[in-house]
């Protein structure tokens, strides 16, 4: 019976509006305490924004960081609040871990012109596994409030040869948008979308674990937002244009009967042409 509740419940948090994630989840906690942690491990909430004391940037925080309940900072690889024996890469995965916060931060202001990423690495028997995350906020400075959570897990299995290695992408997008605009009134609009992709590519000094993952995140991030795009902008503009036209009635009117008129010419001339 739990297992049921749970997949109602996860199905239930997958139809709610992603700006609502906290409350949302809370509340199911509240109706069923059984399944708290099962739902605390399988729902992915909106990111939370911390600032390294020690470098003065901010980073993201989820479960990936966090030991107790403090949280590692990429930048100065130091816990806040101050952990003694808190989890760490090891020195070699901590040098890929710089690396990879340096190229995401890139690849974050090129795309998004704004907001905060962060990379966080850990080791494996036969390789290593890391996410990255990026969160972008609009400041509605335009009437128009909204966020981006981008949530990409992967697993990184090397091949004995140390030349090839097993990728295993697992990536999540949260979105949410709210405009209040005299002419419109106040709209929600916003969804989350969860993809996997798996390769096999060659690792070598002109063809690294980050250009690999990079074009990896890269790809899937713009898969997703396609598909958000139609899905859910795609399918809204369809509903509305189906409630209330952009066109006056007088105006479809003439645009039918310019239509009408098209078809009836071209009928005669096929005709023409096919007497001729």
């Amino acid at each position: 019976m739990s297992e049921q509740q749970l997949d109602h419940a996860l199905d239930l948090m997958r139809r709610l509006p992603p700006q609502q994630i906290e409350k949302n989840l809370r509340d199911l906690i509240d109706l069923v305490p059984d399944l708290c942690e099962d739902l605390l491990s399988s729902v992915d909430q909106p990111l939370k924004i911390a600032r390294d004391k020690e470098t003065g940037r901010d980073y993201l925080l989820c479960d990936y960081n966090r030991d107790g309940d403090s949280y590692r900072s990429p930048w100065s690889n130091k816990y806040d609040p101050p952990l003694e024996d808190g989890a760490m890469p090891s020195d070699k995965l901590r040098q890929l871990e710089v690396d990879a916060n340096q190229a995401f931060d890139q690849y974050r202001e090129m795309y998004f012109e704004g907001g905060v990423s962060s990379v966080y690495l850990w080791d494996l028997d036969n390789g290593f596994a890391g996410v990255i995350l990026i969160k972008k906020a609009g400041d509605g400075s335009k009437k128009i409030k909204g966020c981006w959570d981008s949530i990409h897990v992967v697993e990184v299995q090397e091949k004995s040869s140390g030349r090839n290695a097993h990728y295993k992408l697992t990536s999540t997008v949260m979105l949410w948008l709210q405009t209040n605009k005299p002419s419109s009134g106040t709209m929600n609009l916003g969804g989350s979308l969860t993809r996997q992709v798996e390769a096999d590519n060659t690792v070598s000094e002109t063809n690294p674990h980050i250009a690999n993952i990079g074009r990896m995140v890269e790809d899937m991030e713009n898969k997703i937002r396609n598909t958000l795009n139609e899905i859910y902008f795609g399918k809204t503009n369809s509903i509305l244009n189906g409630l209330r036209s952009v066109q006056s009635l007088s105006e479809q009117k003439l645009s039918e009967a310019l239509k009408t008129d098209l078809a009836q010419a071209l009928q005669k001339r096929q005709k023409a042409d096919l007497n001729n």
